[in-house]
């Protein structure tokens, strides 16, 4: 769930790498930060924490150069120290090397052990390291083919944004599970980002989506080389991206984020219809989906939770301990609209019930006269391995439990999934969308993965 940026070309590429990275805080808020190559060298800026923390003026003024990578770090396992943010930087051979990476490598493990018999040394837990490793170690001559011969190592999720002293080199998995867009600035130079919300805030224009299994070579005086590095590309953007992921307002892969979300909300009320008074979003994420419940459904839609803006989203938070307490910290119901009411509460997905569990006594402890809980995307039962923070079957409530069961759980009137066909007709069944998290079709690497995933980015 990563946020990387990559900017080429720009007279102030820290600056706008910032931005970009500030646009995207809610793909991670472990982690950041940015290297600048100048031509001559690399320099590396990174820390724990958000983006308007880590970084100041002074900081991104001693930044100087036309290219930078840059990094907002959302960990899927392993350890959150800031040894493990990135941009990963290595000395090496052809000269200074700067990598970020979104998604995750799922033989990792594989990969490491080889590079550790051979003589290899890790600073880090990252399966991002393993690629700049791959990068240093190969025979071929010049950079490209060596990214090329690493590419043919490693397996999995990943977006990649190279950086050399001079150029940059942009790479999006076969796949195609996580986004990647391409835009480019009124004065030549070019970027590319995980969410097109970035363009939108640096003066950016979108030009398209990098292809799954493509390579963008970024070099000065030249426009963009494009390269496809995989024979075989069977493209399977990840559907979290438009249920949760994703800024409303981004389009990821040519569909609108916010126009995504209010036909699941739609396709939700037409599967799940109930006798209601309101319907209530879960904010922010489940807004467009609880508009498009009460519109279908003709019933009145009204905010009535206020979230506090200045807590993190609980999802992406390490530790169980701290999630319980930020749904009390983050959340709290308007008793004036709720009181005497029969209420659908819609979330965009349920993971381990937790905060559902609360979010439902909050709203009974308001006076609600019936609680309904609806959910805009299928049950998720199975762990994914290309970069969600789902580790194992055990922590998936829909797992281990059916609906009634889990009904019983959160203390619900009644509660209701979308449907995986639901789910894919709203999201335009011309693609064959990434769906892990709810069938266990792992389509990249074998076999359905108990354990979880084992990367670090």
């Amino acid at each position: 769930m990563c946020a990387i940026v990559g900017v080429f070309g720009a007279k102030k590429a820290s600056t706008v790498a910032y931005y970009s990275l500030f646009a995207m805080q809610h793909r991670g808020q472990e982690a950041t930060g940015i290297s600048v190559a100048n031509g001559e060298n690399i320099a590396v800026y990174k820390k724990k924490g958000m983006v308007a923390d880590v970084f100041s003026q002074a900081t991104l003024d001693n930044l100087e150069g036309t290219c930078a990578v840059g990094h907002n770090r959302y960990s899927t396992a392993g350890s959150d120290s800031a040894g493990d943010s990135q941009p990963v930087f290595a000395k090496y051979k052809l000269g200074e090397i700067s990598v970020v990476h979104n998604g995750n490598l799922i033989n990792k493990q594989e990969v490491r052990q080889e590079l550790i018999d051979k003589g290899a040394i890790f600073q880090t837990d990252m399966d991002t390291e393993n690629i700049i490793h791959l990068i240093a170690k190969s025979q071929e001559d010049s950079l490209v083919d060596r990214i090329k011969d690493m590419l043919t190592k490693i397996e999995g999720a990943y977006c990649l944004a190279i950086q050399s002293r001079s150029k940059m080199f942009v790479i999006r998995d076969r796949f195609g599970i996580r986004p990647l867009s391409l835009g480019k600035f009124k004065d030549g130079g070019y970027m590319v980002a995980s969410e097109t919300c970035a363009f939108d805030l640096v003066g950016a224009k979108f030009v398209r989506d990098v292809k799954p299994g493509e390579m963008l070579t970024f070099e000065e005086g030249q426009e963009p080389q494009s390269e496809m590095v995989f024979e075989n590309v069977d493209f399977h953007p990840c559907a979290f991206e438009y249920i949760y992921f994703a800024r409303p307002d981004s389009d990821i892969d040519g569909k609108n984020v916010y126009a995504m979300r209010l036909e699941m909300g739609k396709a939700l009320a037409r599967e799940t219809p109930v006798e209601i008074d309101l319907v209530l979003p879960v904010p922010d994420s489940g807004v467009a989906a609880a508009k498009g419940y009460a519109d279908e459904l003709g019933v009145p839609f009204e905010m009535g939770i206020v979230r506090n803006h200045y807590v993190g989203r609980t999802f992406i938070e390490p530790t169980q301990a701290i999630r319980d307490l930020k749904v009390k910290m983050k959340l709290s119901p308007i008793k004036h609209l709720i009181k005497g009411k029969r209420v659908a509460i819609i979330d965009d997905s349920l993971v381990r019930g937790t905060t559902s569990t609360q979010i439902v006594r909050m709203l009974l402890d308001a006076g609600a006269k019936e609680v309904h809980m609806r959910i805009a995307a299928p049950e998720i039962k199975y762990p994914c391995r290309y970069g969600i923070d789902t580790p194992t079957k055990a922590e998936l409530i829909s797992a281990n439990y059916t609906v009634e069961e889990i009904r019983e759980k959160i203390g619900a009137t009644s509660l209701g999934f979308l449907s995986i066909e639901g789910l894919t007709q709203s999201l335009g069944n011309e693609r064959n969308y990434s769906l892990v998290s709810f069938d266990g079709k792992y389509f990249a690497g074998g076999n359905e993965d108990t354990t979880g995933c084992a990367g670090g980015c």
